[in-house]
């Protein structure tokens, strides 16, 4: 056991530092989606190709990834609160470095150090729940996680849209370090240390249980599938500003407003799914693998008809609500597959899925460039495809585990 000497959070600021809590759970939807709108003109700005601004993303969501892989581990050795605190800082100082150069490998540094510091921070802030509360109350506070987090893809690229119409796209930057100083300042002021525990950091069985995790391939097939659900939100972050902007001829604000009417798809595919938890497992994601193969074949058939902004939006609408439903059902799926582990699960589900996202997006915008609708509907064929094949063998191992027990 580790002993160490820290301020632990007064009972009388556990109100004010609980809301902080809650308000730092998007912020890794925030340093993806603020800046959505602004891809095109940085591109165009700093004189480099559309794929390597799309870089910026992938880069951030592995680090992030990456980061809440390890960090739950060495938050429980040494607390939550200065790391969280300091992470806050880091951010801080990276997003004004993004904001002062047009150096784009400075910038993937710099989008290094933002995944790292927010997996920290998000981690953090999900451990303080359980630090502090129990039983029903617990179950409550965890239950708000996906609405609260939802909040970020929703409310960010429409501010950004506005930030880059007014100040330019370095403002989306100058936003993200002047929300993380401010929270600081606050988690100095209201917060501490939650943790009453600390634990040694230990390696070994730490590998052993991610071994073991891994070695279930359900589990393993129901990351993926989770992967491929964020994915095609990604792949519309990174490809939709352009089609709208260049190809449709739209402000960015406009491209905004559109990221924003997306990220609602998202949360109500959540709340779809959440709704019908009950419902037989398979049964009710064979359904939304095949509506959302129907739409995009749908979209694909109507560009022969109609491609504007109304008829993309539309189809990305049906297909992000499928999606959101994916993502609610699989990550239960995963989350209580090992729930004496239900920690360490729920890092390396998010720490995988994040990985997963970053270089299937990549590679997707490589093999359909943001050139138009046509090829956003391409992107959603390949993924659903996929998606459906992965559930089939969910399906069959899920089968053949029964048959042995």
């Amino acid at each position: 056991m580790v002993t160490k000497q820290t301020s632990y959070i007064k009972e009388k600021n556990q109100g004010i530092a609980t809301i902080l809590a809650f308000a730092l759970i998007p912020l890794s939807g925030f340093a993806t989606d603020i800046y959505i709108p602004s891809l095109p003109t940085m591109s165009g700005e700093m004189g480099v190709s559309s794929v390597q601004v799309q870089l910026t993303l992938s880069i951030f969501l592995i680090s992030y990834g990456v980061a809440q892989l390890f960090v739950g581990s060495i938050l429980d050795s040494f607390g939550r609160y200065k790391i969280c605190l300091y992470s806050l800082l880091i951010f801080t100082a990276a997003s004004i470095v993004i904001a002062t150069t047009h150096n784009i490998y400075l910038i993937y540094l710099m989008r290094i150090i933002h995944g790292l510091s927010v997996g920290a921070i998000v981690v953090a802030k999900r451990a303080y729940f359980v630090d502090l509360f129990s039983g029903d109350k617990l179950k409550h506070y965890l239950s708000l996680f996906s609405i609260i987090w939802s909040t970020g893809p929703i409310v960010a690229p429409f501010v950004g849209g506005y930030l880059q119409t007014a100040f330019g796209w370095e403002s989306n930057f100058y936003f993200l370090a002047g929300f993380a100083l401010v929270f600081a300042i606050l988690e100095y002021v209201f917060s501490g240390e939650t943790l009453s525990h600390f634990t040694d950091f230990q390696l070994r069985k730490i590998i052993s249980i991610y071994t073991d995790m891994i070695k279930t391939t359900s589990f393993a097939l129901g990351i993926v599938m989770l992967g491929l659900a964020y994915c095609m939100v990604m792949v519309y972050n990174m490809t939709g500003p352009f089609i709208i902007e260049h190809e449709l001829k739209f402000s960015p604000v406009i491209a905004g407003y559109s990221s924003l009417v997306l990220g609602f798809a998202w949360m109500v595919g959540g709340f779809i799914g959440k709704a019908t938890i009950n419902r037989p497992f398979f049964k009710r994601l064979a359904i939304n693998s095949a509506l959302q193969l129907a739409f995009v074949i749908l979209m694909i058939l109507s560009l022969n008809f109609v491609s504007n902004l109304f008829s993309l939006i539309f189809f990305a609408f049906i297909i992000h609500i499928g999606a959101g439903f994916t993502f609610n059902n699989y990550f239960t799926f995963c989350l209580s597959k090992f729930p004496k582990n239900a920690g360490i699960a729920g890092g390396l589900t998010g720490g995988i899925t994040y990985v997963i996202v970053s270089f299937l997006s990549y590679g997707i915008v490589n093999m359909f460039p943001a050139k138009d609708e046509r090829n956003l509907s391409f992107s959603y064929l390949v993924m659903i495809v996929i998606s459906v094949l992965v559930m089939f063998l969910i399906m069959k191992t899920r089968r053949q585990d029964e048959a042995e027990v």
